[in-house]
């Protein structure tokens, strides 16, 4: 069911999406109403020799969009740098979003307001960069619509609006290794004896917090996670996979609690079990 679910968000995804982007103005702006949403480039300053700057979606109420990976429908934001002057180097950073369950199965979502913190490098540090994004994200209710914003952003001076991508950094995940004894961690993934290869992952959560994962692999990979038991213990299944895997394949855990995130790179072999 889920495979069927991206085939046919994709595909209608797709269509929406060249539908829109043949009526929208080519013209970039500093910011761009979108269906049942505004996108904005917002600018946080310099951070040592880099520019801090967001890409800023807000949404109406009741309405979504996706974080990196999706989950089982819908598709996630696309950005296109290319028109930028002045930048080596541009990094988008991801804060952990929310899990949305529903009858179109598990998403991985932001609502309201959603600041992505994006890091750039000058070519040439003595002299101003000017960004320019076309970007594209869905922003979905009942159905999931395909919005666009052409946006630009000159990055000189103080950034007026630091505190909000600051805010946003502090729950863009931390890398921590698999095992680590820490207020918050992924301590431990074993195989389950399943039809599908799955695994149980134990984690560490502050005990008022609602711990959430979310699991992402390689290209053609596909992982559902449940909720947790009481026991702490995730059940990770792998929902399909290229049927020719020789391995290692890395698999990344997202854990998410109270405001904090953390990363853990856990190596799979090509039936989707530990090494």
């Amino acid at each position: 069911m889920a495979i069927m679910l991206r085939t046919v968000s994709a595909a209608i995804f797709l269509i929406l999406s060249l539908v829109a982007a043949a009526a929208q103005s080519s013209k970039p702006a500093a910011s761009e109403q979108g269906f049942h949403s505004r996108a904005r480039l917002i600018s946080g300053g310099r951070q040592g020799s880099q520019w801090l700057a967001g890409i800023e979606i807000t949404l109406d109420q009741g309405f979504k969009t996706y974080w990196r990976n999706p989950g089982d429908s819908g598709l996630p934001p696309r950005f296109d740098w290319s028109g930028s002057e002045n930048a080596a180097g541009i990094e988008v950073r991801w804060p952990a979003p929310s899990r949305h369950e529903d009858a179109a199965g598990v998403a991985y979502v932001y609502g309201k307001k959603v600041v992505l913190p994006v890091v750039v490098t000058a070519k040439e540090a003595d002299k101003p960069v000017r960004l320019v994004l076309a970007a594209e994200y869905g922003v979905c209710k009942d159905i999931c619509i395909p919005a666009h914003a052409n946006l630009s952003l000159d990055l000189t001076g103080e950034g007026s609006e630091r505190s909000a991508i600051e805010g946003a950094l502090a729950k863009v995940p931390v890398a921590r290794a698999l095992g680590v004894q820490a207020d918050l961690s992924v301590l431990s993934v074993d195989p389950l004896a399943q039809d599908k290869p799955a695994l149980s992952v134990t984690v560490r959560a502050p005990a008022d917090a609602k711990p959430a994962l979310f699991a992402e692999g390689p290209e053609n990979w596909y992982f559902s996670v449940s909720v947790p038991d009481d026991a702490g213990r995730f059940t990770v299944t792998v929902e399909e996979k290229p049927k020719e895997t020789s391995g290692p394949v890395s698999l990344r855990l997202t854990l998410a609690a109270g405001g904090k995130a953390v990363e853990t790179e856990v190596s799979l072999d090509g039936n989707g079990q530990p090494r």
